[in-house]
This record gives C-alpha cells, structure tokens and sequence, in this order.
C-alpha cells in the first residue's frame, strides 16, 4: 500500500498538472477563514480546481443524520483531496461526528499535527517547542461500540488491531525520515491495558528496530502528557493511539500559543483530508475578525501532500513573516508586541503582500526539501494457533454480597466447566475477595476446565469445546441467572489472550 504523500522526489512531475480539490466552507466562522485561504493561495499560484460539496450544520438539521449528502460523497470520490473548514455538530438528537465519519469511512489512518513555537509574536512558554503528533484515527474508543448492560454498567468496547497499529506506527517513523526528524515517541498505557496497549506498544518496538538511525522511545501517557506540558522541547514526534492523541494534539497545540492557529492532516491510501483543528466559533462568525491561520497551515499540509511543495513554503514562510512584523489578529494581538490588529481580510491581503518573502527570527519552512515519498507496506497476517480454554459470562445481578452468587455459581458444573472465579469492574471478589470492595451489578465469571488446578502465577489452562460453552449458557439460563455478555477465552500459540483479573 502506498500512502499519497507526495514529498520533494515527486513534485516536479505533480505540480506540472491541475489538482482537483473538494472544499467545504463549513459553518460559523468557516466560509470567512476558507476565502481567505483560497485567495491566499491563488495569490501564490498554487495549481488547485477547486468543488465545492455540502457538509455540516444545514445538512444535519435539512433531516440528513450524518451531515454529508451523497452529491458530496460523490465529490470525494472524485477529487481523492478535501479541504475542510470547521463544522458544526447540532446539539441532541443523536447526530454523529462528521469528523469520526469521514476519517473512517475514507480509512484516514494517519491524523498529523505539527506545532512549533512562534515566540515571542505567539504568547507561549514553550519557545523552542516544535512537536508533531501522529495519532492513528480509526479504531481504539473512538470506534463508537457502547453497550447499556445493566442498570448501574455502561461499557465502551478498546478497539486496537496490529494492521491499525502497523499502520500508524510505519508512518510516525517514514515521517519522521523523510522530513529528517530525530526521535520517534510512542506514548501508551500498557502497564494498565496489557493487550491493547501493549500490542501498540509491541509493534512499535518492532518496528523502530527497521529504523536504527532514529531515536526511539515511550512514555506512559500520563506522566509523558506532564512530560510534554512541562518541557515539550524535548519531543520530536510522537506517535499514538487515537484517545491519547486527540488529547495530546490539543495540548501541544495550546501550549505551543493556540489551538486556533493549528491546522491537521487526515491521510489514507486514497483520499487525504486537511483541516484546522479548532472549532466553528459561531459567536464570532460574521464580524471578520476569526483568525485563519489554522486552516492555512492544513492547506499548506495539503500543498505539500499533492506535491506542491514550493507553493506551501512560499505561504508558510509568508505567514510568518507577518507575524514577524506584527500583523496579528485579535486572538494572537499583544500590546507590546504587534504593531496592527487587522480582522480576517487585512490578514489574507498582508500574507498576500509578503509572498516570497521569508521570516528573519522563526524558522524558514522546508517542506520542499523532503525526501521520498511515504510507503506503507500491506498488512500479512500471521497465522496462529488458537484454542478456546473458557468463557467469561457477565451476569446481571442485584446483590451485593459476592459469596452469595459465587456458592450460586461454584454449584453449576456443566461439562466440566467450572467457576474459577468472580471478578466486579476488573476486581476479583470471589473467592476470597476483600468486603471493602464496592461491588455493583456487572459480575464476570470466568468459567474454565478443573478450576479447581489452575491457581498458579500463570494458570495454565484446558482446552475447552464450544459445545461446552453452550451447554454451560443454558444451564446458567435453567437456573435464572441473567446472562447479558459473553467472551470467549483463547491462548493464541500457547500465549494467555485475555486479562487476568486484578487480585486474581
């Protein structure tokens, strides 16, 4: 599989050609700030056709529940380049994340935010701060999978895949090669989530090691989200699962002077997505005072992704240096340091004004001195032994004693499966449980072959046939137990696939 990031081997033979872009303006503050990226842009000569597709608020409330019409799913599968400025989700009614469904639908793996300190003409503590997050964008919580289980239980399934993790983790180090970045962080929670996290966390190890001449490392996600706040100097990119870097990205974005001023890239095998990362700010919209930069520097991202490399540094570099020389905005506007306000036109037109010019203090953008183009190998799957080896059932009961339900259960011997043990939200409570442990009525059993032989540091276990299974079910079914869930407990080659429980 070859992602479409087109870096400075490729442009010559991409930008000789019109791109076709698919644009939406959004809602609030959204058409003011796209007009002025797309007369930024044309100043500068980028080599776009642009179509406009309808998304968003009018969509949403027009009775259309994803917020995007087919004409405008047709208008990508045209153009394979989107633009999007920010949108606005009504409130109720159950409406879904345009956001979540476009990154999914279209397989926009990669999530990529760059932030770099614009000292002293941003306000930031962080002068030296220049991070990019690569968060992976379709799975983890954010599938979406929710069940109600029983009056006091809700659960939210942690979806992580090795071909998302592959993925991901493939692209944070040609990134961080291809645009000569130094050190690779992958930040996880696998000292808690021992397989979801740790398969992140085992892959990315895997793959640093195809990657000897950048540094590699990883931080638990809550002391290296301190880390960062702290001393984001220290990090180059860092890479992560989707959860960890929607909120990682919006605090190095913050701390970095804005998160108005960021913009993102969503990209996948055939389609790529940019967009400021902020919101529609419908208090402001209509006064032209909304500050455009975040979806200015996703479309120079987007310049740069169809091979336009040199027109998005001629805009990056412009950009800064108006803000070198003072022209700010009113949300970045500081007395002793701007030297004029301007609302959102004045803005685009000074821009526009200093193109070809470059920043004397801030960095000068290189994106055309990337190297290669970004390759992300299809996934093959490694076949393995898989064995069942018992059941976790989860019963709904409204007890609060867990002698009592364990003595109920411990008496059901159905082929040879017994309980092994009881554990409530992930604690064991039978037996042998602790009676400070606040039990509500969410109950997993886990049920296995001769429990009775198996309590060792690393049980080992039986195998078990499905039939087993079902007969235990409608056995638990006779006696009234109220059985709202099932997993099944596999070893794959040998190797223990599910969670033991905490005390277990």
């Amino acid at each position: 599989m070859k992602n479409s990031l087109v870096l400075a081997s490729e442009k010559n033979l991409s930008s000789a050609k019109t791109t076709k872009i698919a644009i939406a303006k959004g809602d609030g503050i959204g058409p003011e700030i796209m007009r002025a990226t797309l007369k930024i842009m044309e100043a500068a000569g980028a080599n776009i056709e642009t179509e406009t597709m309808e998304i968003g608020e009018q969509v949403y409330l027009s009775g259309n529940s994803s917020g995007i019409t087919e004409a405008s799913w047709d208008a990508i599968s045209r153009n394979k380049v989107i633009l999007k400025a920010p949108i606005t989700t009504p409130q109720g009614k159950g409406y879904k994340s345009l956001n979540v469904t476009l990154r999914k639908s279209l397989g926009l793996f990669a999530n990529v935010r760059p932030v770099s300190a614009l000292h002293p003409f941003v306000k930031t503590n962080f002068p030296n701060m220049d991070i990019v997050v690569i968060r992976e964008n379709e799975e983890d919580l954010y599938a979406g999978i929710e069940h109600r289980q029983t009056e006091d239980v809700v659960q939210c399934l942690k979806l992580i895949t090795r071909p998302g993790c592959e993925k991901i983790v493939r692209y944070a180090f040609e990134y961080a090669k291809a645009y000569n970045r130094k050190k690779v962080t992958c930040m996880v929670k696998d000292n808690i989530m021992k397989l979801t996290d740790g398969l992140f966390h085992t892959v990315f190890k895997e793959i640093a090691k195809e990657y000897p001449e950048i540094e590699s490392n990883s931080q638990i996600i809550d002391i290296g989200s301190a880390k960062i706040a702290a001393a984001p100097e220290n990090f180059d990119v860092i890479v992560t699962s989707n959860l960890y870097g929607d909120i990682i990205s919006d605090i190095v974005a913050e701390i970095g002077g804005s998160v108005g001023m960021a913009g993102s890239a969503n990209i996948g095998k055939n389609v790529a997505m940019f967009e400021a990362i902020h919101g529609s700010a419908p208090d402001i919209a209509g006064k032209k005072i909304a500050n455009p930069s975040g979806l200015l520097n996703a479309a120079t991202l987007m310049l740069a992704h169809i091979g336009q490399t040199e027109v998005a540094d001629k805009i990056k570099n412009a950009w800064l240096t108006t803000l070198e020389d003072g022209i700010h905005t009113a949300d970045v506007y500081q007395e002793n340091i701007s030297a004029k306000k301007v609302n959102t036109e004045e803005f685009a037109d000074a821009i526009i004004e200093r193109l070809g010019q470059s920043p004397k203090n801030l960095p000068i953008s290189t994106l055309s001195k990337g190297s290669g183009t970004i390759t992300i190998p299809e996934h093959k799957r490694q076949e393995s032994i898989k064995e069942l080896v018992g059941v976790d059932v989860f019963i709904d009961w409204k007890g609060n004693d867990p002698q009592i339900i364990g003595e109920g259960l411990s008496s059901i011997n159905s082929h040879n499966l017994k309980l092994k043990m009881i554990t409530n939200r992930g604690v064991k409570v039978f037996p042998n449980g602790l009676k400070e442990t606040y039990c509500t009525d969410h109950w997993r059993c886990r049920f296995v072959a001769n429990a009775a032989n198996i309590q060792t540091k690393e049980p080992k276990y039986e195998n078990v046939e499905y039939e087993q299974v079902i007969a235990l079910l409608s056995k638990l079914h006779q006696n009234d137990f109220d059985v709202i869930k099932t997993e099944n407990l596999y070893e794959f080659d040998g190797k223990r696939g599910f969670s033991l429980g905490q005390g277990e």
